[in-house]
């Protein structure tokens, strides 16, 4: 690891210590105890397939080559520190970037459902953001369907002739949204409206989450270019082991 990685790597720990240590529990992961035991099981199970291809994934990539841990940890303290960053809302809520589209595009989704999950439990545990027995549900959203989204459009919009950056800032900016879409989805399976069921439900929460996280999106894609960029200039060997430039063409 060069000093040029060293550095990136201790400024990331620097900004979580910083950023990241908050005691404000009122934040978009669906807190501890919020859903009924059947949901938390269910979306538990859901979550499974995806980590275990995930686990095997990250254990290819480490055994094709062993710097691609440096960017693994950037990767992981990345999403720790932005989705630690809770923005209240106008309703009461909060919001929260996710971090999650770097990681689906340099690593793929399911290599990012591991990262998601390991930042989730120390969320969890370490600042009260999120919860234990919603962690299958959180994972679901911020770890599983957004990455999906942003690795899935990331790989479709260069063929389109889109710019790669371009592509890099929807990637992350629609993946970032998508999180939310997802947690609303959620909620409102467990807690449909009395008139108009789950889709009425699904809206109003889409409604608490929305004016403070269309600009957070909008940050996010700009923040991953912006890291993207830095990692081509200073770190183009290690992102070319991992076939960065070979997937983004």
């Amino acid at each position: 690891m060069t000093h040029t990685q060293k550095k990136i790597v201790l400024l990331s720990a620097v900004f979580a210590v910083m950023f990241g240590v908050t005691t404000n529990a009122g934040a978009m992961h669906i807190m501890e105890g919020y859903l009924p035991a059947p949901y938390c099981i269910a979306w538990g199970v859901i979550c499974l397939p995806f980590l275990i291809t995930g686990f095997f994934s990250i254990k290819k990539t480490v055994t094709k080559s062993r710097k691609s841990i440096t960017l693994l940890a950037m990767a992981g303290a990345f999403i720790f520190v932005i989705s630690s960053l809770k923005i209240p809302s106008v309703t009461g809520s909060c919001s929260h970037m996710t971090g999650t589209g770097l990681g689906a595009i340099l690593f793929g989704p399911c290599a990012t459902s591991i990262l998601g999950i390991i930042v989730l439990i120390f969320q969890a545990i370490l600042l009260a953001h999120g919860g234990l027995t919603t962690l299958g549900a959180n994972t679901f959203s911020m770890a599983i369907a957004g990455p999906l989204v942003s690795f899935g459009l990331y790989k479709l919009l260069p063929k389109l002739k889109v710019n790669k950056l371009v592509s890099v800032f929807i990637a992350s900016f629609i993946g970032d949204l998508f999180t939310y879409c997802v947690t609303s989805i959620q909620l409102a399976l467990a807690y449909p409206s009395e008139t108009g069921g789950i889709a009425a439900s699904a809206v109003k929460f889409l409604g608490v989450f929305a004016p403070t996280q269309l600009p957070l999106a909008v940050l996010e894609g700009i923040l991953t270019v912006l890291i993207v960029m830095a990692l081509e200039t200073y770190a183009k060997k290690e992102i070319t082991a991992i076939g960065y430039f070979r997937e983004a063409k």
